[in-house]
């Protein structure tokens, strides 16, 4: 009996991150706010309109955080798509799947990313779709025995550690509870997904065999390349792009197909991501603003929770156990939240005017729900200046009661996971942003 339980603590620490001990779970010991304020731009003039927004301030912010948090970006290559296979009646016939590679830097002996699309059968017109990264492989998000395994290295450890493992039929479905496929297609949506590993192998030696080794964004001027810091390549400026940059990268990628994509509406698509993809994917929606949603699943430090709060995660756990995930710059921040120029109510207000979503979990303290909660509350400022409501209430709702307008967000009982509940109210968002009748 012993030893089934130790199997099965094994099991889980796989698929729902532990909340480690040694981290600040006392929210009378949290940081206090002022926060940084996103409506006044770095020469001290308050922001009043929209058009100061878009043209002045809304760069700044995007600039703080390419030069302090994420890195640069590379301009992107232009990406060449080929579909590898299409069936016509996946799901029982409610749906076209098909697998299409994406060669990420135009060639074909460059890095690729395999997507996997699932589009509605009775659909009249173009369908909207959400779009997101897994963390299993493309064959995990169904069991359907028509997908292709997954060709990348796929981690299993959450840890930092290093597991090279090549998919097999055990992983079929693995992940199924977290993409819903059916109850997406039933809703009208299509779905597009491709696994992380694609871009880059998430670990910190991880950047030589990821689209980091092939796009390098130009160097400043007059650089000079200082110590090597873990996780990025040796020659890499301070604020070079790190993993979670990489990812935000291939999901814009898959924005590109969905744009050559007939069946669907390139103009309702809504990006989402779980835990470090939903990092990926907030960081996706701040700099690519074709993505009319932007969806936040426990994202947590770097994601949605504001870093200053110093609330589970922190700034130097996450950079100490994932080295690679951010650029060199954001390391000065180590147990020093109060210097860093910007928060994430900040990058949440980079989605506006378009609608964002913000999830969290009662059992999820790691990711401190209360930070990612006031993050959304933060953002309101901008979106009130684009006439728009934004979270409607002054406190944190009750477990599982979903609120906000064009800023939504719930607390849901449970875990670090995404559920069916999480999906539920996903897709009454989008349906009431894509006004879907």
């Amino acid at each position: 009996m012993r030893l089934i339980c130790v199997l099965l603590l094994v099991v889980l620490s796989i698929d729902i991150e532990a909340q480690p001990a040694g981290a600040n779970y006392d929210e009378s010991q949290a940081g206090s706010l002022p926060l940084p304020d996103p409506l006044t731009a770095l020469d001290g003039t308050p922001v009043k309109t929209t058009k100061q927004w878009q043209k002045q301030r809304r760069g700044e912010i995007l600039k703080l955080f390419e030069t302090h948090v994420y890195g640069r970006t590379p301009e992107p290559a232009k990406a060449k798509f080929k579909q590898t296979s299409e069936d016509k009646n996946a799901l029982g016939g409610k749906a076209t799947r098909k697998e299409v590679t994406v060669f990420l830097a135009g060639k074909e002996d460059g890095p690729t990313m395999d997507l996997l699309v699932f589009i509605p059968n009775d659909a009249k017109k173009q369908v909207p779709a959400f779009a997101g990264l897994n963390f299993g492989g493309n064959h995990s998000v169904h069991a359907d025995p028509g997908i292709a395994l997954a060709r990348c290295w796929l981690r299993e450890t959450r840890d930092g550690s290093v597991t090279n493992n090549r998919a097999t039929e055990a992983g079929r479905g693995k992940e199924a509870s977290r993409w819903q496929v059916e109850k997406v297609i039933d809703r009208g949506y299509a779905l597009v997904t491709a696994c992380y590993c694609d871009l880059e192998p998430d670990h910190a030696e991880g950047y030589k065999n990821g689209i980091r080794s092939v796009l390098r964004p130009k160097k400043p001027k007059n650089f000079t390349p200082g110590a090597p810091a873990k996780g990025a390549p040796v020659d890499a400026a301070p604020d070079e792009w790190g993993a979670i940059g990489a990812y935000a990268y291939g999901l814009s990628r898959a924005m590109d197909y969905i744009e050559k994509e007939n069946a669907i509406d390139e103009k309702r698509v809504a990006v989402m991501g779980h835990s470090r993809l939903g990092k990926s994917a907030l960081w996706a929606g701040a700099q690519d603003e074709r993505f009319p949603i932007v969806i936040s699943n426990d994202s947590g430090e770097g994601g949605a929770s504001l870093s200053k709060r110093n609330f589970g995660e922190s700034v130097e756990r996450i950079n100490t156990s994932f080295p690679h995930w951010f650029c060199t710059n954001f390391k000065k921040y180590n147990a020093n939240e109060k210097e860093l120029p910007v928060d994430q109510h900040m990058l949440i207000a980079l989605m506006a005017p378009r609608p964002a979503y913000i999830a969290s979990a009662k059992e999820d303290l790691w990711a401190d729900p209360k930070g990612e909660f006031l993050a959304g509350k933060h953002a309101e400022p901008v979106y009130k200046l684009f006439g728009l409501e934004g979270l409607g209430v002054k406190e944190m709702p009750q477990l599982d009661q979903p609120v906000g307008h064009t800023i939504g967000y719930h607390i849901r009982t449970g875990v670090h996971d995404v559920t069916t509940y999480d999906w539920e109210q996903y897709l009454n968002f989008a349906d009431r942003h894509f006004k879907r009748k």
